[in-house]
């Protein structure tokens, strides 16, 4: 009996894993966001990170993976990645943003994207969030593990509006109980 209900227990625990590694967030670079925001209109999450970033290389390892913020992400945002030091041109809202200190086949740092600026981005990794018009809400600095970033998807999806205040933030976050694993 006992073994039958381990080796149930390990079933189940072994197909979740099966199954969350099937999915992935819906990832979009800065120059699909126009055309699918005109689509659908959603709030936006945008993963400011770069290549030698150990903590950008751990929330895309243990928070990007995760089978709530994945499905939550999905569901209720744009999730779009964004390499700090990339070289490429973006436009973004009738602008065009470049890297013009970028050095090819440079290892480690190399120039700060224009865009990443503009995103008020000034460490990594940073979570920079847009209201459905792509306008800024927050960037939001530091690793975050899947119940942090619960916090804030949730608060800009389901509590902020224009004229949020700092109280609103402090009440909402401390009436908070994340359900993500």
């Amino acid at each position: 009996m006992m073994r039958a209900l381990t080796l149930s227990l390990f079933l189940a625990t072994s197909l979740t894993a099966v199954l969350a590694q099937g999915a992935e967030i819906n990832w979009m670079s800065v120059d699909e966001l126009e055309a699918a925001q005109a689509r659908e209109p959603r709030k936006v999450m945008i993963d400011v990170y770069t290549k030698w970033c150990g903590p950008c290389k751990m929330m895309m390892r243990n928070t990007f993976t995760n089978a709530d913020v994945i499905a939550y992400l999905n569901e209720n945002f744009y999730a779009v990645k964004f390499d700090a030091e990339g070289p490429d041109p973006v436009e973004f809202k009738g602008q065009t943003f470049s890297n013009p200190n970028y050095v090819p086949n440079k290892p480690g740092r190399n120039g700060v994207h224009e865009l990443s600026r503009a995103f008020q981005v000034r460490a990594y990794p940073t979570l920079v969030y847009l209201d459905e018009n792509l306008e800024m809400i927050a960037p939001i600095s530091g690793y975050k593990n899947p119940q942090q970033l619960e916090l804030y998807l949730r608060f800009f999806d389901e509590a902020w509006a224009a004229g949020t205040t700092q109280e609103d933030w402090d009440n909402f976050q401390q009436s908070f109980s994340p359900t993500f694993n």
